[in-house]
């Protein structure tokens, strides 16, 4: 056990070892929204003090991952029905970016790997799958655009979204439409449509943002 004066600049490593596990975890679903944080348990699983625990909650507090509550400890942040649909209204306007800055750039072998990815999710059978390929194809489109911060943005919301994006986004669209509106934004990318190629992005993920109220509109039904 360390001791809990241990000085920063040591405790640095650890702290960073502890946000990027947790950080997976609650990504993963395997920390799941409102899951408590306790800071002992923590930090008995990691062989560490509560110093770098603190240290990595306070940092997932700022990226958006976790909650403090007053005099009740951390949990993981639980996002609300309109933040949700908030985040997906940021993707249109980053993704949107991010593809007409990578259309300029697709050689076939990025149209390749994007092919690859639509067969394998045409195939694929759940939810879980779906959500993992459907990243993979949306970056193997974005990643031509040369511009890692705003990819890096577009990570950022996937990751914040990626609890709900399985249990509720993917559920919410299913396989046919989004494989079938995935063929058409790549076809219109080979054929150098640029405009129709965002056009088709956009219409992709505001019909998503649709299906998502809709399911959560249900599920805050059920719940009251």
């Amino acid at each position: 056990m360390k001791s809990e004066t241990t000085p920063l600049a040591a405790t640095k490593p650890m702290a960073d070892s502890v946000y990027d596990s947790l950080k997976e975890s609650i990504i993963a679903g395997s920390l799941s929204p409102g899951a408590p944080l306790r800071q002992d348990e923590i930090a008995r699983s990691f062989g560490v003090s509560k110093v770098p625990v603190r240290e990595a909650l306070l940092k997932l507090e700022v990226d958006g991952f976790v909650q403090f509550r007053k005099n009740r400890g951390a949990i993981v942040r639980h996002l609300s029905s309109a933040e949700i649909l908030q985040i997906l209204d940021i993707r249109i306007a980053l993704e949107c970016r991010a593809l007409e800055l990578a259309l300029p750039n697709m050689i076939d072998r990025d149209f390749a790997a994007a092919r690859e990815i639509l067969t394998t999710y045409s195939r694929e059978t759940n939810s879980e799958g779906w959500s993992e390929l459907n990243i993979r194809f949306h970056e193997t489109l974005y990643e031509p655009s040369g511009n890692p911060q705003l990819l890096q943005l577009i990570a950022d919301m996937q990751q914040r979204i990626g609890p709900y994006l399985r249990k509720f986004v993917s559920q919410a669209a299913g396989l046919e439409r989004p494989a079938r509106e995935h063929d058409q934004i790549l076809d219109a990318c080979q054929r150098g449509e640029a405009a129709e190629a965002v056009a088709l992005l956009r219409a992709h993920i505001e019909t998503t943002k649709k299906e998502t109220a809709a399911s959560l509109r249900r599920q805050e039904g059920h719940d009251s």
